[in-house]
């Protein structure tokens, strides 16, 4: 049975909006739950004559040196070391939230000096600290980097990174975050994006689903929601709250242009209002030719060679195109591309209808 058009694209617009739900835990977070960034500074050994030129770094064989007395060993005053096998480096982590002492996380380890490649080497153990100073984690471990890298004869090669690597679940976590999940009675959850259509339809979705006065907005951004006292039923009802399909609104539309690429890209469908667009092209083509000017024959002469340069001006006709109201932005790229518009021509274009206030969308310029 052939459905009339009208009814068609009506389901298509409820199917549309079906699977335009999303849960909450995809569009919102619970305030206090993050992650903390943790940074060290350590020491890479075992590097096959690649790590830093300790001429250049003298805090490389500081280090090495502090290293060494820590240990025991005591070295000659004056002691002139040359090391080639080890490399300065800054380590950094995230830590996740409720990491408990004992669980391992991922580290990654950069360059601090010129090592040429930290290919093959071993982190030394190193205290990682957070914001407040306290150590969080210890790190420690061989590295894995991806890249790779040949030099021979003056001839160099190299594929990826080699000044930076990681060290899957190189650190062991040594002290936890505190973090007060809805002790107080209740939990804040923040949209990753400020709509208040959105945050409205949040606040009757967990409403809907757990009672009048649960959830209510506290702005366009942070919903407060009340919780169990209990903290296993804390943690289910927090379960269930973040399973709730809720539908965002529309984002606001908006029209990113890429300056140097000429790419634009579209949110959704930007109309425009009825406008003209006059569009012409001014090309200047500037070729140059040798002219080699031959000496006479035992003329003791030498052979000069001048350039000749052909300056040539082209203006194409300009050509006015009327934009109807209500046309989609994705015709009017279509139809610029069409008459030969360039990236830079699309870039002003699209710039001077936003000024005229044609452009119904935010427009952005990276």
């Amino acid at each position: 049975m052939k459905l009339p058009p009208l009814l068609l694209l009506g389901l298509l617009a409820c199917v549309g909006a079906a699977h335009a739900a999303e849960r909450i835990k995809d569009i919102a977070a619970i305030q206090g739950v993050r992650a903390n960034q943790l940074i060290g500074y350590g020491v890479v050994v075992g590097l096959d004559g690649t790590g830093d030129q300790t001429t250049q770094t003298p805090f490389t064989t500081q280090s090495i040196v502090n290293m060494l007395t820590q240990m025991g060993v005591t070295l000659p005053p004056g002691v002139n070391m040359q090391l080639k096998n080890v490399a300065a480096v800054m380590v950094t982590a995230d830590l996740p939230p409720f990491s408990q002492p004992g669980q391992t996380i991922d580290v990654t380890v950069s360059s601090l000096g010129n090592a040429k490649s930290l290919r093959g080497g071993t982190l030394i153990l190193t205290p990682l600290k957070g914001a407040d100073g306290q150590v969080y984690a210890m790190a420690q471990g061989n590295l894995v980097v991806s890249g790779a890298g040949a030099a021979a004869n003056g001839n160099q090669t190299q594929i990826n990174h080699l000044s930076a690597g990681r060290i899957p679940a190189g650190a062991t976590v040594e002290r936890s975050v505190a973090t007060a999940l809805g002790e107080s009675g209740a939990i804040n959850l923040e949209l990753r994006q400020s709509d208040f259509t959105t945050a409205s339809r949040v606040v009757d979705a967990v409403n809907a689903k757990f009672g009048a006065g649960t959830a209510r907005a506290l702005n366009g951004r942070v919903i407060q929601v009340k919780t169990p006292v209990g903290e296993s039923e804390r943690v289910a009802f927090l379960g269930a709250i973040e399973s709730l399909d809720v539908s965002p609104a529309p984002a606001m539309a908006k029209v990113i242009i890429n300056a140097r690429t000429g790419s634009v890209v579209m949110n959704r469908t930007v109309m425009l209002d009825a406008s003209a667009v006059s569009h012409g092209n001014l090309s200047v083509t500037i070729t140059s030719q040798p002219v080699i000017s031959q000496p006479a024959p035992l003329s003791r002469g030498e052979t000069v060679v001048t350039q000749q340069s052909q300056i040539e001006i082209r203006q194409q006709p300009g050509e006015v195109m009327l934009l109807n109201g209500g046309a989609s932005l994705a015709d009017v790229v279509k139809a610029l591309n069409s008459i030969g518009a360039t990236p830079l021509d699309l870039l002003a274009i699209l710039q001077a209808l936003k000024a005229s206030g044609a452009l119904r969308a935010e427009l952005e310029v990276i």
